[in-house]
């Protein structure tokens, strides 16, 4: 593929597409929650979730199909959503943020993408977990501290 006819990341569905659309999403999403499962650098994390992941699977998925320029298969199900502070009700700090990005890169690594959409899709993952770690650590702050 010639360098004119590369998709932009980031434009249109092209992530989503370079993902391998729903499918290629959903097997990346199971892929993280094996690995989260069984690597001990994710125990804390994998703690702040209940037992049963399927629920969780579902919303990461659907989360993701609609985050990568795909269909907003989230909004449609659960409604809107803003990532930092939802998360806020968890005590997430740098080291579980790293942890979520580390089983996240194990998993993208399992996929067939091309090397430039793994480079990119894992940097682009890392500003909402570094988000997610700031409004989490404000959340915790009482006033007057």
């Amino acid at each position: 593929m010639s360098a004119s006819t590369q998709p932009v990341f980031g434009v249109g569905d092209a992530s989503f597409q370079a993902a391998g659309g729903v499918e290629g999403i959903q097997r990346l999403v199971d892929d993280f929650y094996r690995i989260m499962e069984e690597s001990s650098e994710a125990a804390t994390i994998r703690g702040m979730h209940p037992q049963d992941l399927a629920p969780a699977r579902d919303k990461l998925t659907r989360f993701l199909c609609g985050w990568l320029g795909g269909p907003k298969l989230y909004a449609e199900k659960y409604g809107s959503i803003v990532i930092p502070q939802f998360h806020a009700r968890w005590p997430i700090g740098a080291a579980d943020s790293e942890a979520w990005l580390l089983c996240m890169e194990r998993a993208i690594a399992r996929q067939p993408y091309s090397a430039d959409f793994a480079h990119y899709l894992l940097k682009q993952l890392r500003v909402p977990a570094e988000r997610i770690v700031q409004v989490c650590q404000h959340a915790q702050r009482q006033p007057g501290d």
